[in-house]
């Protein structure tokens, strides 16, 4: 981490697992073209699995990855993450950290949208005002909270956003964090906006207008739970060079279904593997079957108020739950070894990860232990009914929500079962509006190399992801100082701590670390899968 005043180039975080495949897969690749010689068509359109986005797309309200996929191919922020976690510049020509509360930012000339306006200091500004005013209700707010100005309960402006001329501004935070935020700028919230946007942002949201690597195809480029066709924008002059003709991205319902067209060769490039292939894909696809880490933990959560679950009784009833899952055993048979038992809130492939923090012995399969707790618990208020996970039945989850039902069953002795609704959307519109009266299925896919990057949005009080609305000011305190802190050892120690209150308070329910798992189709080349399991879309070629 800088505080001096230097220009940021870029930290690479990752310490293990990079993701840099080229075409390789984890039993040794070949350029991922099966061994053929010969060239390939820079018009080619790539055809990959995605997920019909839950908003329209506005970079400051997408929070999730069907809709993240198409915001980073069409748009271009101030920098971008390589494949190995590295920040990058894009549209910034240099972001400079003057001190621990103040960042420089200089625009490149000459940089324009698809419409044709020039990208200037105010395409950012204006674009971060609107996404952090609070009557938008923009779900990526939080995202400037930092910047001094922000108010989450009321309109208010950034007032540390200053122009100092049509290519340069100011950000001053209101906290010592310049270091860790400008780490951050590689994320989609903070995307420019063209003035187009501002006309009407849920039209723009339909019809989005970007500076990126690609571009729309047409104006009814996306079919609505079908997929959305985008086409190279020959515009764009970062570094993320297009070295096809456009991208495909089609909306899956099932990871099946994705599977099986890629095995017919109806679609090029999969991220997702289904449950129901793990125990052949490699095989199936031989050199060309992705099965390598990945920056992406999963859990699941107990809404904040969900009775028996606050309070002692809450701590006791989330500790016993926690103990009565067999994660070994689960991550073996279900996921046949495409998955790692978590011993933490973060992953193994982001810097500072550690397996030995106190506390995280309630990960540990203990039935005996997890019954003495229940029944502990039940002494303070007698449990009734039925504990229940939901999950949407679209994502390939009813496998491992089964299995981890069935293990509590079996530990505690009391009716354990999924709750299946019907697709991604509809299960995090009951989460949003609060309306959840069941444990539900939660993970993270990070938005850029951090520890910070894991604990912050979930479990900050009042974050943009915290789902169980958790709160503990001893927690925010060490997130804080941990972010502000100069040198990386003492952040990771801080965050150490940090993981401690969660371990005692269980907010969500560490289960594991997902590999990405997936694949490519015979004939396509230069397939990577960057350090957070998205393939880097501009680098594929086929013919």
């Amino acid at each position: 981490m800088k505080r001096t005043k230097i220009a940021l180039t870029g930290l690479a975080l990752l310490t293990a697992g990079v993701i840099a495949l080229s075409g390789c897969s984890s039993s040794g690749g070949n350029q991922g073209d099966n061994g053929k010689t010969g060239g390939t068509s820079s018009s080619a359109i790539i055809k990959v699995n995605g997920s019909e986005p839950e908003n329209p797309l506005i970079p400051t309200n997408t929070n999730e990855v069907g809709g993240g996929k198409i915001l980073d191919s069409i748009f271009a922020g101030l920098a971008y993450y390589d494949g190995k976690g590295k920040l990058v510049n894009d549209m910034a020509e240099s972001i400079t950290v003057d001190d621990p509360s103040n960042v420089t930012i200089k625009i490149k000339k000459g940089e324009k949208f698809t419409n044709g306006q020039e990208l200037t200091a105010d395409s950012f500004i204006k674009a971060w005002q609107y996404g952090a005013l609070f009557s938008n209700k923009q779900l990526n707010s939080s995202w400037f909270a930092d910047i001094e100005g922000f108010d989450p309960a009321k309109d208010s402006q950034l007032t540390g956003l200053t122009k100092v001329d049509d290519y340069t501004f100011k950000v001053k935070l209101n906290s010592p964090v310049a270091a860790d935020w400008a780490q951050r700028l590689g994320y989609s919230a903070y995307y420019p906006l063209p003035d187009v946007a501002f006309d009407d942002m849920k039209s723009f949201g339909e019809h989005p207008i970007g500076n990126g690597p690609y571009k729309l195809a047409s104006d009814s480029a996306w079919q609505h739970d079908v997929q959305i066709d985008l086409v190279k924008n020959d515009g764009y002059t970062g570094s993320r060079q297009v070295k096809n003709g456009g991208l495909t991205i089609k909306f899956y319902t099932t990871q099946d279904a994705a599977y099986a067209d890629l095995q017919a060769g109806n679609v090029d490039v999969i991220d997702a593997i289904p449950p129901s292939a793990f125990a052949t894909f490699e095989s199936d696809l031989g050199d060309r079957a992705v099965n390598q880490p990945a920056a992406i933990f999963q859990s699941f959560t107990m809404p904040g108020n969900l009775a028996h679950f606050t309070g002692e009784e809450g701590t006791l009833r989330k500790e016993a739950i926690s103990m009565a899952i067999n994660r070994d055993q689960i991550t073996k048979t279900i996921f046949n070894g495409t998955r790692t038992p978590a011993s933490d809130f973060t992953s193994p492939v982001i810097s500072g990860w550690s397996d030995s923090i106190p506390g995280n012995e309630v990960l540990k399969y203990d039935p005996a232990k997890a019954k003495e707790l229940w029944a502990q618990a039940d002494a303070i208020s007698k449990w009734s009914g039925t504990f229940q996970i939901a999950y949407n039945a679209d994502g390939g989850h009813k496998e491992w929500v089964d299995a981890v039902s069935n293990s509590i069953k079996n530990a505690l002795g009391i009716d354990a079962s999924g709750k299946s609704y019907v697709d991604f959307a509809t299960l995090r519109q009951d989460v949003n509006d609060r309306k959840i009266k069941t444990a539900f299925r939660t993970g993270w896919q990070a938005d850029y190399p951090s520890q910070y990057n894991f604990l912050q949005p979930l479990y900050g009080t009042k974050a943009s992801s915290n789902d169980s609305d958790y709160s503990n000011t001893e927690f925010d305190s060490l997130l804080a100082q941990g972010a502000s802190a100069s040198d990386p050892a003492a952040a990771t120690a801080d965050y150490a701590k940090a993981q401690e209150i969660l371990f005692k308070d269980l907010p969500a329910i560490p289960l594991w670390y997902s590999n990405v798992t997936g694949g490519f189709a015979e004939g396509v080349k230069n397939v990577t899968f960057g350090w957070n399991s998205v393939p880097l879309y501009y680098e594929i070629t086929k013919g």
